[in-house]
């Protein structure tokens, strides 16, 4: 197949405005991410999707691909299809733009697994009751086969706290074919997708299966400016 990597990033952020631009440890933000996915060597091309020119000239300055997009777009995939539309990709995986530490190895088990489904996530097993309880962390409950059943930001599947075992959280990566995306984008907002705000969900309202990856990826994610110093201290201790 002939898959794309894209990594939607906006300039505004209501908690860390032009936080792509963001210095860690002397590379910003936008620049670890994409060199991240550069390592898997599997992509037939990495683009930065942005509507922001301060992004898209950082993006050419170290030596990546970038393309302007609407800034009107509102959400991560609809940014994603934008760079794709046009082009003559099978798939593509739509990368967080916010995860300066993501995996390598995971994104390469999705790239792998994205050969034989049409859609492909990921999630980890996670024993923080807090964390179960917090509608910022998105839980997923899937079946026997690794297909998705529902995402929320509610505690799912309920339980007593004494019987509390873990749960599965959320990884925002996503694996799709060209097909199944262009279904999702011109289907428009589900009920279910809005209640939540999970734009995932518009796909399983549709009909159709996600397919999740249990990995033991636990993810860093720069929400505000005190998650820098979170992300160096890291990078510090893996010798980075």
């Amino acid at each position: 197949m002939n898959i794309a990597a894209v990594i939607p990033s906006r300039y505004q952020s209501s908690r860390f405005p032009g936080k792509s631009l963001a210095k860690i440890a002397g590379k910003t933000m936008i620049e670890r991410v994409y060199r991240q996915v550069a390592k898997t060597g599997c992509f037939a091309d990495i683009f930065v999707a942005t509507d922001d020119e301060r992004i898209f000239n950082e993006v050419v300055g170290f030596g990546g691909k970038a393309e302007m997009t609407d800034m009107t777009i509102k959400s991560g995939t609809e940014r994603v299809w934008s760079v794709v539309e046009k082009k003559d990709y099978d798939a593509v995986i739509n990368i967080q733009g916010d995860e300066p530490l993501i995996s390598e190895k995971l994104i390469c088990e999705v790239y792998r697994v994205l050969g034989k489904r049409n859609i492909v996530s990921a999630a980890r097993h996670n024993d923080s009751y807090r964390d179960f309880i917090s509608e910022n962390v998105v839980k997923v409950v899937c079946d026997i086969n690794k297909q998705a059943l529902y995402f929320s930001r509610a505690p799912i599947p309920f339980c007593e706290k004494s019987l509390f075992k873990g749960f599965f959280q959320h990884i925002g990566i996503y694996g799709y074919t060209r097909k199944v995306l262009e279904i999702f984008i011109r289907t428009g907002v589900s009920q279910l997708e809005e209640t939540e705000n999970l734009e995932q969900l518009r796909f399983l309202f549709l009909g159709e299966k996600i397919h999740i990856i249990e990995t033991d990826y636990i993810s860093h994610g720069v929400d505000v400016p005190d998650d820098i110093e979170k992300i160096e201290k890291l990078l510090r201790d893996q010798h980075v």
